[in-house]
């Protein structure tokens, strides 16, 4: 993505002129369409959401649609991107994280089912991992492997697909394929082998809507496994590490 062409982790970025009178005291309603405008101002191409204030007095949050959350300053002036950190007593925590285990708790507690790629498990459901997945990364293809003994141990596997080049991409393509095949699972297992077959993707697969919540959630990387309390698990799991964290007997 272009975006990080202009990325700066650690650092305020200038993106429109000193001059621009502060909007800080404005409400919140009025400062979120004027930081967006600042934004467009500078990047037309990108399309952003707003979040609201962050934990930082004078920070509000921006979400970059397909990229990260900035962290802009008041005036529209300024932001960065990266991860926030609150000094605790013996430990440094992700705040942006915190934020998010409640996001994806209550998006995977009401989410439709019906545009995942879902293992099952065999036997009673003793717990469930939804896992955002790219094709081609390697990673991905060793958890897929797991994928059955997870689900001999009772958990439940739901994949959403995240290609990790993008939209369009060669890697959106094999995925896509995998989401408009007939049989999405084996379609799935078979790309992640090497013998997917030819690309035929349609043109209601659920992939950029997968993609965007992703980013939305904080995908940074494939394999990104999400437990149903909101909670992140980055990259690759053996099938007992994971039922040991999912508290499920191996």
């Amino acid at each position: 993505m272009e975006f990080y062409s202009m990325r700066l982790v650690g650092f305020f970025i200038l993106v429109c002129n000193f001059s621009t009178p502060a909007f800080a005291q404005d409400p919140i309603d009025v400062v979120g369409p004027a930081i967006i405008s600042k934004l467009k101002s500078a990047r037309a191409d990108l399309d952003y959401r707003f979040i609201g204030p962050s934990p930082v007095a004078s920070l509000y949050e921006v979400q970059v649609e397909g990229g990260p959350i900035l962290y802009v300053s008041e005036d529209g002036a300024f932001f960065f991107d990266g991860n926030l950190y609150k000094i605790n007593v013996g430990q440094f925590v992700d705040v942006r994280n915190l934020k998010l285990d409640a996001e994806r708790k209550q998006v995977f507690a009401t989410m439709p089912t019906d545009s995942m790629t879902i293992f099952k498990a065999t036997g009673q459901t003793k717990a469930i991992v939804n896992v955002f997945t790219d094709i081609d990364c390697g990673f991905c293809r060793k958890l897929h492997k797991e994928v059955p003994k997870l689900n001999q141990l009772g958990i439940e596997v739901r994949y959403l697909a995240y290609p990790r080049a993008g939209i369009p991409s060669d890697a959106y393509d094999k995925i896509a394929t995998v989401w408009c095949s007939a049989n999405p699972q084996e379609s799935l297992t078979r790309f992640k082998t090497g013998n997917g077959g030819p690309i035929a993707v349609c043109d209601d697969n659920p992939v950029a809507e997968h993609f965007a919540l992703g980013a939305r959630l904080g995908v940074t990387g494939t394999p990104a496994i999400m437990l149903m309390d909101g909670s992140l698990i980055p990259g690759y799991k053996k099938a007992d590490e994971l039922a040991k964290i999912l508290g499920v007997d191996s």
